[in-house]
Order: structure tokens, then sequence, then C-alpha cells
């Protein structure tokens, strides 16, 4: 019962933030558009306005097209990064030198923003599926190997020697020892490759012009519509937020709590 409680008075919480966040939005329209007259209404939207856009969307069904085409993209692009990564940051630890040479050009290939690899794609695939599917997957395979690479290094080297004086060897320390540990650090490297991926794939899509949020994104741009671009954006984020509740979230408090870390 205290739990339950606990639970919905987070929840009330949430809810009254969001509430004031959407206040404080809607007075500095007021204040900035009819009060002060500092901006005009194009250039700072309203947020009825962005329901209104936002409902528009939704009735003539370009918000549920975009998102089914976008959604395909990521999951594929999303999924053979997470195959690369992990291919390229276990290879990286196995062998020393690799470790030596090549992490530091993985850091550098990183920091490089998706959008530079576009060029590529384009002259790869042509203005097609594949090159978006290779600019997302690119963005965040890097990420994702030297969350695997930096997880593996920062394994607690007790739990290698007490596997190996109980006899374990050779794989089998990887397997049950060294990957389960790393896990935590999988997680925020798989994470964080998500958020490359949707990077990656609005960089896509707004260069290549198919449908997408990315498109419906562009078409606000060029026609000046705000509301439409901000929708779009709050579309994004919830997307985002919901992911990493339903997913990354509930993986995480798995592991926390065969680790003994979170007992609820």
């Amino acid at each position: 019962m205290q739990k339950l409680n606990s639970t919905i008075t987070g929840v009330c919480r949430k809810i009254l933030f969001y509430l004031l966040l959407i206040a404080i939005w809607e007075a500095v329209y007021r204040l900035g558009v009819d009060i002060l007259g500092l901006w005009k209404p194009y250039l700072f939207p309203s947020p009825l306005s962005v329901v209104k856009t936002l409902a528009e969307l939704v009735r003539d069904q370009t918000l549920a097209i975009a998102l089914i085409a976008s959604a395909k993209r990521i999951v594929v692009g999303y999924l053979v990064s997470i195959m690369t990564g992990i291919i390229i940051g276990l290879t990286i630890v196995r062998f020393k030198w690799l470790d030596e040479n090549v992490s530091a050009l993985i850091l550098g290939l990183q920091t490089l923003p998706s959008i530079c690899w576009l060029p590529f794609a384009i002259l790869w695939y042509g203005l097609n599926e594949s090159a978006i599917i290779f600019v997302i997957a690119v963005g965040s395979t890097f990420a994702i190997a030297i969350a695997i690479e930096s997880g593996i290094k920062n394994v607690n080297p007790l739990f290698v020697r007490a596997a190996k004086t109980m006899g374990a060897s050779g794989f089998k320390v990887y397997w049950n020892v060294i990957i389960p540990a790393s896990l935590p650090n999988l997680i925020t490297g798989l994470k964080q490759g998500w958020s490359f991926a949707w990077r990656a794939l609005m960089a896509g899509e707004m260069m290549s012009a198919t449908k997408g949020l990315g498109q419906v994104l562009m078409v606000g741009r060029d026609l000046a519509d705000i509301s439409q671009v901000t929708a779009v954006m709050i579309v994004i984020v919830l997307l985002g937020v919901s992911v990493d509740k339903l997913i990354f979230g509930r993986i995480e408090l798995d592991i926390r709590q065969k680790w003994g870390l979170d007992r609820s």
C-alpha cells in the first residue's frame, strides 16, 4: 500500500511539473506576443497552436505514416549498430594491439556528427532507404563499441581471479563473469547509441526528403509553420522518453535487482 501511494504521489508530481511548464510556456507566449509585441506568432508558437497542429497531423494520418516510416528505418539501423558495435568492442578488447591502435580512432569517429556520413551514403547507395539506414547504423555503432570496451575493461579483476580459481577459463570466464559484470556499461552504451540513432535518422530524413518525421519537420520549416516543427519535436521527445522507460529502464531495473542493488 505504501509503495502504491508513493507511485501515485510520484505520478502526480510529474503531472504538476509538466502542467507548470505548459503554463510558463503560455505565459511567455502571451507576454512576448500579445503584451510586449517582442516577436510574431510564427516565430514562437503557443501551446494551443501546437496541440491543434498535432491533432491535425493525427487526423490526416500524416503523423502515423511518418512514424511508421521512421520506425522501420531506426529499428533496422539500430539493430545493425548493436551487432556491429558488440563485435567491434569485443574484438578490440580481445587483441591488445587493436586496443592500443584502434581505440583512439573509434573515439574520434564517435565524435564525428552522423550527417558527415550522409555524402558517403548517397554516393554508395543513392537517395534511398539503404542510405538512411547506413547513416543510422554508423551514427550509433561507435558509442556501443566504446561502451562494450569500457565495460569489459572496468570489470573488477577479483571476479576474474575468483572464476579462474574455481576452474573457469577462456570462453567461460567471458560468458559467465566478464559479460554479466559489464552489462551496466553496455546498457548505458545502448541508450547513448539509441539517441545517436535518432539524430542520424533525423539528419538522413531531412536531407533525403523521404517520408518520415524528418520530412514533416522540414515541411514545417519550409512553410514557416513553427507549430508543426514544435509538434514533431515533442513527438520525438515523447518517443525517446517512452523507449527509455519501457525498454531500457526495465532492463536496468532487472540488472540492479539481480546484482542486489534494488530490492523493490
